[in-house]
């Protein structure tokens, strides 16, 4: 039974898709005799919490049990805490399913709801509750954006013909899913090279949709004005990623005073994971790597890849001069290649996505 209104509450939470981060997705059922009177979840961010609309959504909140796919906040945030409310409202039970990470949170939650006499029950389709919130789980550990890549290939591993052709490689199916992964990540990254060869908007298709923070690592910073990603920044939510040497540059007040680009900038001696560092800093707590070559290639070299999806479609171009969506290794021996793990293959028409996560566990897209 407790499983039962738990896998309700995951579906609540999944709503809350591309709305919440970098808070978590939660959702919350009220129960009482096996019947359900209240769902809800969190909406947007800085809004109210799953537990509170599930509460407000039902006639009765005495003597009942709120299962929770995660644990009830007992702080001051942006909203009250969660575990007054709960107490407030003389719930008998409550049902989580994993704890928080969250070191203002995790177990103080649970112990507040415990010594106001509220049976506490923990583990319910952790496992679940857990892959749902993997971005969250992984930011609010480390301050670090979770980094998924995503790229469409040819059967030969070509991203574009050698004159940089490649619109469009997947079918319409797989791009669709693209867009759902621009939603519902945090940000998106991509080289100054597929900036000037493609001219991407780099924004969510879907109607209703937010846009997500477009980044561009541009070492020397060789884009300006000319580009859709610097010219469509009325949310101001594009962040060139440069060599600190170009802060004087004439491009590069032009591009922050005119057309109010962010700048994160590092020093010769700064590797991935501190720019990475400095980009979480923003509480882009997500980035949907799409390359190019270069890119895609320093972000498994450096073993930096929470996940991906590589998006196969029938079709080859057998020219050793069309751009590989990666190189640069040289193994000579077979059992040294990059072996990707916990793998989850998707259909889309007669394209193939090879879905791949470091740890086990999917995301919830």
């Amino acid at each position: 039974m407790h499983e039962h209104f738990m896998k309700i509450a995951i579906e609540e939470a999944k709503k809350g898709f591309g709305t919440v981060s970098p808070n978590p997705l939660v959702g919350a059922v009220l129960v009482k005799d096996g019947e359900i009177l209240g769902k809800g979840y969190h909406q947007i961010y800085g809004g109210p919490h799953a537990e509170v609309n599930a509460i407000s959504n039902a006639s009765i909140s005495e003597n009942t049990t709120l299962y929770v796919t995660l644990e009830p906040c007992s702080h001051y945030g942006k909203t009250p805490p969660c575990t007054e409310l709960i107490i407030k409202s003389k719930i008998k039970k409550c049902v989580i399913a994993t704890l928080d990470p969250n070191p203002l949170v995790s177990g103080r939650g649970i112990k507040q709801l415990k010594d106001a006499g509220v049976e506490v029950i923990v583990g319910v389709l952790e496992k679940e509750a857990t892959d749902l919130n993997k971005v969250f789980f992984k930011f609010i550990k480390e301050k670090t954006p979770y980094l998924f890549l995503k790229t469409g290939i040819t059967l030969d591993g070509k991203i574009a013909t050698s004159n940089y052709s490649s619109q469009w490689i997947t079918n319409s199916l797989a791009r669709e899913k693209v867009e759902k992964y621009r939603n519902f990540f945090s940000g998106v990254l991509v080289g100054a090279n597929t900036v000037i060869q493609d001219n991407p908007s780099l924004t969510c298709k879907t109607s209703g949709n937010r846009n997500p923070y477009r980044l561009i690592l541009d070492k020397d910073l060789i884009i300006d004005e000319s580009y859709k990603v610097i010219t469509n920044n009325s949310d101001r939510k594009t962040f060139i990623i440069t060599d600190e040497k170009n802060i004087n540059k004439d491009i590069f007040k032009k591009l922050k005073e005119i057309f109010f680009i962010q700048f994160i900038t590092f020093s010769e001696n700064e590797d991935l994971k501190e720019i990475l560092k400095k980009i979480g800093s923003y509480n882009i707590d997500s980035i949907l790597i799409e390359g190019g070559s270069g890119v895609i290639s320093s972000f498994f070299k450096k073993d930096l890849l929470d996940g991906g999806e590589i998006m196969i479609a029938p079709k080859i171009l057998g020219d050793n001069s069309a751009i590989p969506f990666i190189s640069g290794f040289s193994p000579l021996n077979i059992d040294d290649c990059i072996n990707l793990k916990n793998i989850k293959i998707n259909l889309y028409g007669d394209n193939i996505g090879f879905e791949f996560y470091k740890e086990e566990g999917c995301l919830p897209v």
